[in-house]
């Protein structure tokens, strides 16, 4: 079983793609438009302009896949009560990611040593989704 975090973004995916390319160099490995849909959405599901939205589309974050959409969710992204878990295999590659991941973001935790991590830290990233980084650990 595999499970994969599908996140909406209300009009911003293509700006949300773009930058967890810079920031993780994440890959966009398929896009689907609303217009490029086999099938029409229903009259009135879709507001005027999502035509060039992006429907669907697969981004790969190192090994893992996130899937995205512009979606069409009343109140906006609502990205409260979870997060993204990064684990990178040092120091320097976590705190490359975080200083990425955080602007325009909240760092709700700082960078530093926890008794699981030497490096971990906490963030809201600009579109508001929660991310924790950390310093890889092999089992003992």
């Amino acid at each position: 079983m595999h499970v994969e975090p599908y996140l909406f973004f209300n009009g911003r995916c293509d700006e949300a793609i773009a930058f967890y390319t810079q920031a993780l160099g994440a890959r966009a490995t398929f896009v689907m438009r609303y217009r490029d849909a086999p099938d029409a959405p229903p009259p009135g599901m879709l507001p005027d302009g999502f035509a060039d939205k992006v429907m669907h589309a697969n981004l790969l974050v190192g090994d893992g896949m996130v899937m995205v959409s512009d979606g069409n969710q009343p109140g906006g992204p609502d990205f409260r009560g979870f997060a993204l878990s990064l684990a990178l295999a040092d120091e320097a590659a976590v705190q490359q990611a975080f200083a990425a991941l955080a602007e325009g973001g909240d760092i709700t935790m700082p960078l530093g040593a926890t008794f699981w991590s030497p490096c971990f830290g906490m963030l809201r990233d600009r579109f508001g989704v929660g991310w924790m980084l950390m310093v890889h650990q092999a089992a003992p």
